[in-house]
């Protein structure tokens, strides 16, 4: 759907939290050539130091965190901190809960339809088609929280988060999967895996036993998308600025002393996106939204941020284009005379060539005062 509304100019006038879609941007960069031109600038400084640095930037085998795994829960992160300002924004207009209803399972059918594009659905290969994925994870999380959001308050919220991340501790631990039995966490013997092969047909993402963003390990990104709403709540209050960011660097302290203690019985994991895992992305997302928050909206230090806003405005739009269509040959046409003798730094150059296509790209549509939403 495309909406020709003005289009927001950051400032203190803007009427929005510049912070959230900056910061959104800021992550979605990464997702689209951020961390390869990152990678190929540490491989071609070629020492210790940068080769270990260079690990960062990749999602970790199975156990631990790497920067790299932060990119996902931070995007559901911020689609949580988004959700307040947009459901009171509707409820202020005069919305009805019925529509707000509808715009809500619209917006989840449009986001699930577009991850089964993103993963090949247009093939029409359906035996070899992914049908969960990382848009589809969004839909339904969104979509669960908004639900919450619209019938319960702030209490209950932060209730049902952690009651979804004790459920799914207790489900991973005690319910045995036949050949391993209970409480097993390896990639082949965890629950999450067994109910992926006995649910899901099509093919598995990342690794060979269960989804990435499997069936039940949708169930604590939830409280990731929760984490975020929490977040929102707090920065849309009247409290004073200062002691918003006071309020965050406190949650995030929490977060991450209690994500490192059920690290201990729960392990931090990314591809079962265990509790102890959403705690700890939780922490570094809750440091990153003050430190976004204090830099742009409080200390009004905007200039660097435009290259991040304007991604952030579509990142949707980016993300499934950049799935969709070919920038990378295009990169490749407008870096054809340099390639003879670019040498080792053939990688680098293409991938900066590539981000500055996509980014072109999307200033077009800022400039054009277009925004693609679910």
């Amino acid at each position: 759907m495309k909406d020709r509304s003005v289009t927001p100019k950051i400032g203190p006038t803007s009427g929005r939290v510049v912070s959230i879609d900056t910061l959104r941007g800021f992550d979605m960069f990464w997702i689209i050539g951020g961390s390869t031109l990152f990678l190929d600038l540490l491989k071609l400084w070629n020492t210790p130091s940068s080769l270990s640095l260079s690990t960062q930037f990749q999602h970790s085998e199975w156990n631990g965190f790497t920067f790299y795994d932060l990119i996902f829960p931070l995007f559901m992160f911020i689609a949580g901190t988004s959700l307040p300002y947009a459901i009171c924004k509707r409820l202020k207009q005069g919305s009805s809960r019925k529509a707000l209803y509808l715009h809500i399972t619209r917006r989840t059918i449009t986001l699930f339809f577009l991850g089964l594009i993103v993963n090949g659905l247009l093939n029409l290969n359906f035996a070899d088609q992914r049908w969960l994925g990382v848009l589809q994870r969004i839909a339904i999380a969104y979509f669960i929280a908004a639900i919450i959001v619209i019938n319960t308050s702030l209490k209950w919220q932060a209730i049902t988060a952690g009651t979804l991340l004790l459920t799914y501790w207790g489900a991973m631990a005690l319910i045995p999967v036949p050949g391993f039995g209970a409480g097993v966490l390896t990639p082949e013997g965890n629950l999450a895996a067994f109910v992926d092969q006995k649910l899901l047909h099509g093919i598995f993402c990342c690794y060979n036993y269960g989804d990435n963003e499997g069936i039940l390990s949708t169930v604590p990104s939830i409280s990731t998308v929760l984490l975020g709403v929490l977040s929102g709540h707090w920065l849309s209050s009247r409290r004073p600025q200062n002691t918003k960011v006071l309020g965050l660097l406190i949650a995030a302290a929490a977060s991450l002393i209690l994500a490192l203690v059920w690290n201990t019985v729960f392990p931090i994991n990314k591809y079962l996106w265990s509790s102890s895992y959403v705690l700890y992305a939780g922490a570094w997302s809750l440091l990153l939204l003050c430190l976004f928050y204090y830099v742009i909206d409080i200390r009004g230090h905007t200039k660097w941020a435009i290259p991040f806003f304007v991604i952030g405005l579509n990142a949707l739009t980016i993300y499934v284009a950049d799935s969709i269509f070919n920038f990378e040959r295009i990169t490749r046409i407008l870096a054809n005379g340099f390639l003879d003798w670019l040498g080792s730094f053939e990688p680098l150059l293409l991938a900066l060539i590539l981000l500055t296509v996509e980014w072109l790209f999307l200033y077009f549509l800022y400039r054009k005062k277009i925004f693609l939403k679910a």
